[in-house]
């Protein structure tokens, strides 16, 4: 088999633009609002808009990819995706630009389920590990640095501009894949048993997403998430749920679902708090804080290339759990410092939890599709994604409540949110640690004979 790093480079470029959409238009939302006259609360759709179909559309798309041509599907969607950012930044009024990023959202959920997948099948299995590592590294990459290039581009162009920064990344990953990619079939057709589970799934994740997002500022949208429990119920139990469960359970993936759910709750919270502790509470200068909480991408940059290495050397799960250790560690270390935070002190601990997020990041990903049973690729890769939205969501909404619960110190609301930061990461170590069944689609470096964790 010839190794295509060139796909690889795709996947980890797409990574990066689709994760860096998330969040560089929320240092926007005050610019677009008074650009295009209209409330706050309705600017916020320029983010909720593409955030939720991401979440919402990844099971659904994952299901039809299976068996489907990867291609086809791979153009489609950066094309897609790149065709509506370039219809938001034109968006005339918000209700243009709100269906434009909704489209946006849904090409998303096409590449996020596809950026696995096609690194998978461009390289050997005894490459997964460092090839995994690009799209693992860059995708985080892009999430953490969307608010500096949003802010930059907001300072110099104007908010239109956030939009239109990422069609060079596109047209270059469609140039090359139009060329590198084999012709692998047709787009499967979607039939009515289809559109229903698609509409299930979107509808019952996409309540849960608003009442984790909305629910932080008014308590009464938790109660929202009640309205998730029946679709997603009756899709789990049918035919179009039972697939994905079997799936899973056969290749004892649920732990490291889970393990990939709690080391992104446990950021995203960590990364909510130090932020507003350090701007709101502690007074640090918004220069200060950005270069603070850069200390985490720096790291996880620095150990991404080196973590896939190892892992293809030593075997995948042991460098996960070694990562997952190092991040909970990071985060741990945040507890005990003082009311009075020093920037230093912080950032130290920040990139010591990136180093371990960057080494454990490719060396998971790469245990989990090489799970996947055959012709399950992308329904794994699919539920993997959901995983990491839903602890990205979770984290800043269960940081909130502990915050409040704590009382009115601001040195003990922070203190408690980053303990349960830190103790839902450490939920991931003895999930990844874990030996699960034997599975004999599970391939893994010789030097590693245990199994794909439950």
């Amino acid at each position: 088999m010839r190794d295509r790093w060139d796909l690889v480079a795709v996947a980890g470029a797409l990574s990066f633009v689709a994760m860096l959409d998330m969040n560089i238009v929320n240092v926007a939302l005050a610019d677009i609002a008074a650009g295009l006259a209209v409330p706050a609360a309705t600017a916020q759709w320029a983010a909720l808009g593409y955030q939720l179909p991401v979440v919402a559309l990844l099971l659904p798309v994952g299901r039809r990819l299976d068996g489907g041509g990867t291609r086809p599907a791979l153009l489609s969607a950066t094309t897609g995706f790149a065709l509506c950012s370039a219809l938001a930044a034109l968006s005339p009024g918000a209700t243009w630009l709100i269906a434009a990023r909704t489209g946006q959202g849904a090409c998303a959920a096409v590449l996020f389920v596809l950026m696995p997948v096609l690194v998978i099948r461009a390289v050997r299995p005894t490459l997964r590990g460092r090839a995994m590592s690009v799209p693992a590294t860059l995708g985080p990459l892009g999430a953490m640095t969307g608010p500096a290039v949003g802010g930059m581009l907001l300072d110099h162009l104007g908010w239109r501009w956030v939009f239109l920064v990422k069609l060079p990344f596109c047209l270059l990953a469609l140039a090359v894949a139009w060329k590198a990619m084999p012709r692998d079939g047709a787009l499967p057709a979607p039939d009515r048993r289809a559109l229903i589970d698609a509409l299930s799934v979107a509808g019952g994740l996409t309540a849960l997403l608003l009442a984790l997002t909305l629910g932080a500022g008014d308590a009464e949208w938790f109660l929202l998430a009640a309205a998730a429990v029946p679709p997603l119920w009756w899709w789990l139990r049918g035919p179009g749920g039972r697939p994905v469960t079997d799936t899973l359970r056969t290749a004892g993936l649920f732990g490291a679902h889970g393990a990939v759910l709690a080391l992104a709750a446990g950021f995203a919270a960590m990364h909510y708090v130090v932020a507003l502790h350090l701007r709101r509470d502690e007074a640090v200068s918004a220069t200060a804080t950005g270069l603070t909480v850069l200390a985490f991408p720096l790291g996880m940059a620095l150990a991404g290339p080196l973590g896939g290495r190892l892992a293809d050397r030593c075997g995948y799960r042991r460098i996960a759990v070694t990562g997952a250790v190092l991040t909970a560690t990071g985060l741990l270390l945040l507890i005990p410092l003082e009311d009075h935070w020093s920037p230093p002190d912080v950032a130290w601990r920040l990139a010591l939890a990136g180093v371990g997020m960057g080494l454990g990041g490719g060396p998971t990903q790469a245990l989990v599709m090489g799970a996947a049973p055959p012709g399950r690729t992308a329904t794994v890769g699919s539920t993997v994604q959901v995983a990491r939205g839903l602890g990205f969501t979770l984290g800043p909404a269960l940081a909130t409540a502990a915050w409040s619960l704590a009382g009115t110190g601001s040195g003990a609301g922070a203190r408690a949110a980053l303990t349960l930061a830190a103790m839902v990461a450490c939920l991931a170590v003895p999930l990844l640690a874990r030996p699960g069944r034997p599975t004999a689609t599970a391939p893994e470096p010789a030097t590693d004979t245990d199994s794909v964790p439950t």
